[in-house]
């Protein structure tokens, strides 16, 4: 009780203030229409914003709880096309020396949690590791095209080199003639990677598509890689000075899916 009229005593001025604050404001809403509606009205502004702030929090994590289901949505839609697609492939000729004997892919969605552009060694790390089932040389996509290949794995994590890697080599071919080739980037600018090894006597033209080879295990053909930008021959060359366009924004990558492919080659018999 001491400390209450202490309390009282001290702050008595502030408390009058404040009394009187209030019964100035219920007479002004009470005995004037215009203040009334005017109170009533900022009142209404007030919640209308909150809940209008409380409404975009909660859009906000159901639109990325949705992205994710989609995400995974995508890579279930992938496999089920590619198991469908197996029972062809098994019996498609791909070239004159080997045939598909076996075909198993999978997709495993995966989200970018690091990444460097502006390096000679690019790395970037995902969400995913051993306990996802993900291995060392395994290919990385997005939903544009090419990522790139599975260098080290950890537990929950791995590291990827991508294409903007200087040490890193992707067999790929020009998509409407089928001639084979390898990407190098030379670490100056991440959306400028070369096309190597197409002989001087193809035809190439700037917006040519350029996808994976699927000579390897690491990529399935026909993924996209990039779009030729443009292709110079100097006199005595034999091949072609080629600059494309990777259809992969290292920038803006945030959603990544890795390959699990399984093949086995046979030679084709006689």
């Amino acid at each position: 009780m001491k400390n209450l009229l202490q309390f009282l005593a001290r702050y008595s001025n502030f408390l009058i203030f404040l009394i009187l604050e209030i019964v100035a404001f219920i007479l002004i809403a009470t005995s004037h229409q215009y203040q009334h509606s005017a109170i009533w009205s900022s009142a209404n502004r007030i919640v209308a914003g909150v809940d209008n702030i409380t409404t975009t929090v909660g859009d906000y994590f159901q639109l990325k709880k949705d992205n994710q289901l989609l995400i995974e949505e995508n890579a279930w839609l992938k496999n089920q096309l590619t198991r469908q697609a197996n029972q062809l492939e098994k019996y498609v000729e791909i070239d004159s020396l080997y045939q598909y004997s076996h075909l198993d892919v999978e997709y495993i969605p995966a989200k970018v949690i690091g990444l460097t552009t502006h390096k000679h060694h690019n790395y970037l790390t995902i969400n995913k590791g051993q306990r996802d089932s993900i291995e060392v040389d395994m290919g990385v996509i997005c939903h544009d095209g090419v990522v790139g290949i599975v260098s080290a794995v950890s537990e929950k994590y791995s590291l990827v080199v991508p294409l903007i890697h200087t040490e890193m080599h992707t067999s790929c071919r020009l998509k409407k003639n089928d001639y084979i080739g390898r990407t190098q980037w030379r670490g100056i600018d991440y959306q400028k990677v070369e096309l190597k090894d197409i002989s001087r006597h193809v035809d190439v033209a700037q917006g040519d598509s350029v996808v994976t080879s699927g000579l390897t295990s690491v990529f399935p053909g026909g993924i996209l890689v990039g779009t030729v930008e443009s292709c110079e021959l100097t006199d005595g060359d034999n091949y072609y000075h080629i600059t494309m366009r990777p259809t992969t924004d290292y920038r803006k990558l945030k959603y990544v899916q890795v390959i699990r492919n399984h093949v086995t080659y046979a030679e084709e018999e006689p």
